[in-house]
């Protein structure tokens, strides 16, 4: 599973050939979220709102590079890293 991100504790990852919908993996400590791609929502999991917040900022940044990643990692290609929060 390719860490994409990573900024201020807060690990970005996506799996290869995940299941849909789109979404990515917010980790934070021993917390760990599915947010969707499409409205940066919690499909699964949990991490504190505080660091939801801030993967939902960097999210919306970067949303084309994520749906990017998604295709590569569908395709078992490895995604490109993604610039993190400054």
């Amino acid at each position: 599973m390719p860490t994409i991100s990573w900024f201020y504790g807060i690990a970005i990852r996506m799996y290869w050939n995940d299941h849909s919908p789109p979404h990515f993996h917010a980790l934070y400590g021993d917390d760990e979220a599915t947010i969707a791609l499409s409205d940066l929502t919690i499909l699964e999991g949990y991490i504190p709102k505080r660091a939801l917040t801030i993967v939902c900022e960097w999210a919306a940044l970067h949303r084309e590079e994520l749906e990017r990643d998604w295709e590569l990692c569908r395709l078992k290609q490895m995604p490109d890293k993604i610039a993190p929060l400054p």
